[in-house]
């Protein structure tokens, strides 16, 4: 008796698509985000309002700040307040670079005195700071036979104040970068027989600048920004100028509206600027965004 296999009938082809069918099974639906699109419309709708607020309040006298706008004494105190954050910026970034290499160097010693001063000038106020070196002809009456009162006239207390206070997060921008470097090229430099010195500004502040130029653009303008509180010790900076003026116009809110356009109006430049130098330092890398 011979064994009988039961076999199922061939399976019977799927009828072919029609165009119309396989576009509807292939359309891709994207998502709808009508929340999204509502809280859109209503912040659009909100800032509508305000501007309108503001162009329209007569309180802010815009003919007022349209004849002050341009005027000398203003630009002055523009060009100081803009002399005075390139100066911070650079002896700021030089001895915040040396205070970096203090901390990452393998002496003890030498590590102790850069911690130290980052922890002191982080520590106080930057208001405080101008305050003491405006006044430290208390202390020191004279130095090195030259009457302080004499030597340190309020912009050169600026410059030594806001460059201290400033070297102390620059050092920590800039061993952030060069800690972000990966240690195979510091071996590789090694391998090649370069010094320390050669090996830092060759090989490890050029990698280091891609972490390094974010965080430095933010203190850029955060600095031009913080320069206004030199007006405290009478430094003709732009809102020291403003001020000026509104004390014998007494026209207080159209004046603080020209300090603040012109603010805006560097840091929106600054900010521009800085977006190019991040793309520049960002070539070759993985992710450029």
């Amino acid at each position: 008796m011979s064994a009988q296999t039961d076999t199922l009938p061939p399976a019977r082809p799927a009828p072919p698509l029609k165009d119309d069918d396989a576009a509807d099974r292939l359309r891709i639906v994207p998502a709808r985000r009508t929340g999204q699109w509502a809280a859109a419309v209503a912040v659009l709708v909100l800032l509508a309002l305000a501007l309108n607020s503001v162009i329209r309040n007569d309180a802010f006298q815009w003919d007022v700040v349209g004849d002050y706008f341009l005027t000398t004494a203003v630009l002055r105190g523009l060009w100081l307040t803009l002399w005075l954050t390139a100066l911070v910026m650079v002896l700021g970034f030089a001895l915040g670079t040396l205070l970096a290499v203090l901390r990452l160097c393998a002496n003890r010693v030498l590590q102790a005195v850069g911690w130290g001063y980052v922890w002191l000038f982080r520590s106080t106020p930057i208001l405080v700071q101008l305050l003491f070196w405006f006044n430290i002809g208390a202390l020191y009456p004279e130095i090195l036979g030259v009457r302080t009162v004499n030597l340190l006239g309020p912009v050169t207390v600026a410059v030594i104040g806001l460059t201290l206070h400033e070297a102390a997060y620059a050092a920590e921008v800039v061993r952030g970068g060069i800690l972000s470097v990966e240690r195979g090229q510091l071996e590789a430099a090694q391998s090649l027989g370069l010094g320390p010195w050669r090996r830092l500004r060759r090989i490890v502040l050029p990698q280091a600048m891609r972490s390094i130029v974010p965080p430095a653009g933010n203190m850029l303008i955060g600095t031009l920004k913080g320069t206004s509180i030199v007006s405290i010790i009478a430094v003709q900076d732009l809102l020291y100028s403003v001020q000026l003026v509104y004390h014998r116009t007494y026209q207080v809110i159209p004046l603080l509206l020209v300090a603040t356009l012109w603010y805006v109006v560097v840091t929106s430049v600054l900010s521009v600027g800085q977006h190019y130098v991040e793309r520049h330092y960002a070539r070759g890398s993985a992710d450029p965004r």
